[in-house]
């Protein structure tokens, strides 16, 4: 179904039968105009799709496509499901509460049946590039899943990322250092060339401070992320964090931040 046809972009929208997640996925398809080679378009993976139509995300990547600041650029919008919570989490390990049942089999729709689907139905052989980035704890899915698959994904975008999410209750002997799901997750892993990673925050994110020291759960999480990235080898130059001073926990903040995101990953130099 054509939901728009700007002077860039075409805006189509599917459901896709899921065998592993046992639902129809809705997704809608921001689709570039006028290339001349498919093979030289990115691709961007965008978890919280059903939000990108508030953030009037067709807009502005129609805007940056015909200013041409900007590489070509396919995104899909996935919509999440009414069990979002344990779509969205950590593929191999719960957290506390037993949410994130569903992440491994969420894990694969993406990479056996929406990224063939797209391939298929569009009649694209490859991308130049394939990124994912989501919302909250759909940046947590985001980034769970390009960690796990760096020969998929080369980008992975994190907007106020559930980087909190963990393995232990905070009134269960619980501790940053171990029991951070994702944070164990890099620090146990490898260095993997060629990944780049984009996170933000606001300061307005949340009121939460389990530690004490003044700064919001949210910014510490994403600071202590980054530093696990750093141990294992990535650079300043892999990395972008961006805090928001006035920046909420909603999705008028992450449509505020997404064109710097888009521009830093494929922006024309």
């Amino acid at each position: 179904m054509l939901i728009e046809d700007l002077s860039n972009i075409l805006v189509e929208q599917k459901a896709i039968p899921s065998k592993y997640l046992k639902r129809y996925v809705i997704i809608d398809l921001y689709m570039p105009k006028d290339i001349g080679s498919p093979s030289q378009m990115n691709l961007l993976l965008v978890n919280d799709g059903q939000d990108l139509p508030e953030m009037k995300f067709s807009s502005f990547l129609n805007d940056l496509l015909q200013s041409d600041q900007m590489q070509p650029l396919f995104c899909v919008g996935i919509h999440a499901g009414k069990d979002r919570k344990n779509e969205y989490g950590t593929a191999k390990i719960l957290d506390y509460e037993g949410h994130g049942a569903k992440a491994g089999a969420y894990t694969q729709f993406i990479l056996e049946e929406l990224l063939p689907f797209i391939h298929a139905t569009y009649g694209i052989e490859s991308f130049r590039q394939k990124a994912f980035c989501g919302f909250s704890l759909g940046g947590l899915s985001a980034l769970d899943i390009v960690w796990k698959y760096p020969d998929v994904f080369s980008v992975a975008g994190i907007f106020s990322g559930s980087l909190w999410w963990r393995s232990k209750s905070l009134e269960d002997d619980y501790n940053d250092d171990t029991d951070r799901i994702m944070h164990h997750q890099i620090r146990e892993g490898k260095y993997h060339p060629g990944l780049r990673f984009y996170f933000t925050t606001g300061s307005l994110d949340e009121t939460a401070d389990r530690n004490g020291n003044g700064v919001i759960d949210s910014i510490d999480d994403t600071l202590a992320l980054i530093n696990e990235l750093k141990e294992q080898g990535y650079a300043d130059a892999d990395i972008r964090y961006i805090n928001y001073e006035d920046g909420r926990h909603d999705v008028a903040t992450w449509g505020r931040a997404m064109p710097a995101f888009l521009l830093w990953a494929w922006g024309r130099m």
